[in-house]
């Protein structure tokens, strides 16, 4: 397996490069517009052909490279059934598998975070956007978040994973890099609680600022990065 973790410094984003073999096809997970050209650079020099580009979510802290990378390379843009960006190739649902040369990644609607929030299961690892950060979750306090429905994504799905899986989330701040299923049950401070109300009221308390782009990036993010 050829993988790639790529990161935004701007908006501590991670992109995920994801592909069989070099110069084979390949999918990339969580793009920024801002690190388009690394992408091109870096699919070109592993001679891939970049059969999709997918985001987790519509997200708010930066501004998505899909419409840029289905212009550059002619691959299928790919966001949930919940979306509201209807510039996409199409949308998948919860369980619909994608597969890249024979890699499959299983399709889990995880929300919370927002209303559109998925995750990605590979055979040992899972990509969980912004619904399990490594040590911390999403925000739930806009574009339609929902505390109880993303504690219902955390321990009714990602913590029934085994606890082998490696965690690889849409985001860091700390420079945490992987973790797993089982670390983050065992060391989250926002998984140690003991119902689903507490995790509501533990989620309604945070009090966190907007992020900085939010204005621009979610319009933005609306129309595939072009708006």
């Amino acid at each position: 397996m050829l993988f790639r973790q790529l990161f935004d410094r701007d908006s501590s984003t991670y992109t995920y490069l994801i592909a069989r073999r070099v110069g084979g096809e390949a999918l990339l997970l969580d793009p920024v517009r801002g690190a388009l050209s690394q992408y091109l650079r870096l699919i070109d020099e592993l001679e891939l052909r970049l059969v999709f580009a997918v985001d987790t979510h519509v997200h708010a802290d930066h501004i998505t490279a899909l419409g840029d990378l289905r212009t550059e390379t002619s691959c299928a843009t790919l966001m949930g059934a919940q979306s509201k960006a209807e510039c996409v190739s199409r949308k998948i649902s919860d369980g619909e598998r994608l597969s890249v040369d024979g890699l499959e990644l299983r399709a889990l609607h995880t929300p919370g975070h927002t209303d559109d929030s998925y995750s990605f299961v590979s055979n040992d690892r899972v990509f969980t956007g912004d619904t399990l950060l490594i040590r911390g979750t999403g925000r739930t306090d806009f574009q339609n978040g929902d505390a109880g429905a993303q504690y219902e994504s955390l321990f009714g799905k990602l913590l029934q994973l085994p606890e082998q899986t490696l965690v690889y989330p849409a985001h860091d701040y700390k420079g945490w890099t992987v973790s797993t299923i089982g670390e983050e049950r065992a060391h989250n401070p926002r998984l140690q609680v003991r119902s689903k109300q507490a995790y509501i009221e533990l989620m309604q308390g945070l009090r966190l600022p907007n992020p900085r782009l939010m204005d621009t990036a979610v319009p933005a993010n609306l129309a595939c990065g072009s708006a």
